[in-house]
């Protein structure tokens, strides 16, 4: 029997405390990993979920077939329970960053969130939902969005290139995220490439959140930076903080983050490993 990795919190304390620090001014940055890419982020009462992927959809698909999605922990939080949330955001249109099953109850529950994604993502993310395309807003790399009182700051990522539609738009993004007085990168799935350090160090990172799977075309999916990587792209970026991220999920495409931890160590470059559903808070 396998054994699978637990989250270190309960579902409804998950879901209450998300409502508690909905209701907080404060400065301090709430941080929760919900497994694979996917992290909650409240700061002065803004909720921000981004990549979510919290349902069994991928292991559902891929049964029986020479590529089994088999889980490495347990379902961080049923996607129903989740309130309160401000934005959502999606990096590409893999599943496990743009799934159906865990989106539209969130949906459901949080009709005025605000939901951006890749512009040139938008009509195959309304096929997926099955929900108009005006539910969503586009953001280009390069460019800068603001909604509510967070600012987004698109940026390319690669794929395992940096692929583009017919109209030139990026098809895989991550985002340079100012909520409150933090400013935070989420990669969503990207290998190192010439120039990304520069993209996000402009910023002035405080974290910066980034994947540490590796690219092995054997697993037969798209790759991602891996340990090394990760620590060095955070050290050129001048990233205060690196957090690790898309490992403990699926059996064939996770890796341990020993390598990233002594590679960071390496590197003297600050990270924080976080356990499924753990919250960090960082304060100034």
């Amino acid at each position: 029997m396998t054994h699978l990795i637990k989250p270190v919190e309960q579902p409804h304390v998950i879901a209450e405390e998300l409502l508690t620090y909905k209701n907080s001014e404060k400065s301090t940055l709430h941080l929760r990993w919900l497994g694979q890419s996917g992290f909650l982020l409240q700061c002065e009462g803004t909720t921000l979920l981004m990549d979510p992927y919290l349902s069994d959809s991928l292991t559902k698909k891929y049964q029986n077939t020479g590529k089994p999605h088999e889980r490495m922990s347990s379902l961080c939080v049923p996607p129903n329970l989740l309130y309160g949330i401000d934005i959502i955001t999606s990096s590409h249109n893999h599943t496990d960053h743009l799934d159906a099953e865990t989106l539209m109850p969130i949906l459901a529950n949080n009709s005025q969130a605000h939901f951006l994604l890749p512009e040139a993502n938008k009509e195959f993310a309304a096929n997926r939902l099955g929900i108009s395309t005006n539910r969503f807003i586009g953001i280009n790399d390069g460019q800068q969005i603001k909604l509510g009182s967070v600012n987004f700051f698109g940026i390319p990522s690669a794929h395992n290139e940096i692929d583009r539609d017919d109209h030139g738009r990026c098809c895989y993004m991550g985002f340079v995220v100012e909520l409150g007085p933090w400013t935070i990168y989420h990669s969503g799935d990207t290998l190192f490439f010439d120039g990304l350090e520069k993209m996000i160090g402009q910023n002035s990172p405080d974290v910066v959140l980034l994947p540490i799977n590796g690219n092995i075309p054997s697993r037969g999916v798209a790759g991602n930076m891996d340990g090394l990587e990760a620590a060095r792209l955070a050290k050129a970026s001048g990233a205060k903080l690196v957090i690790p991220h898309h490992y403990h999920l699926f059996k064939f495409n996770s890796v341990e983050p020993d390598f990233f931890e002594e590679s960071c160590r390496k590197e003297n470059q600050a990270f924080y490993t976080m356990k499924i559903g753990e919250q960090l808070e960082l304060d100034f």
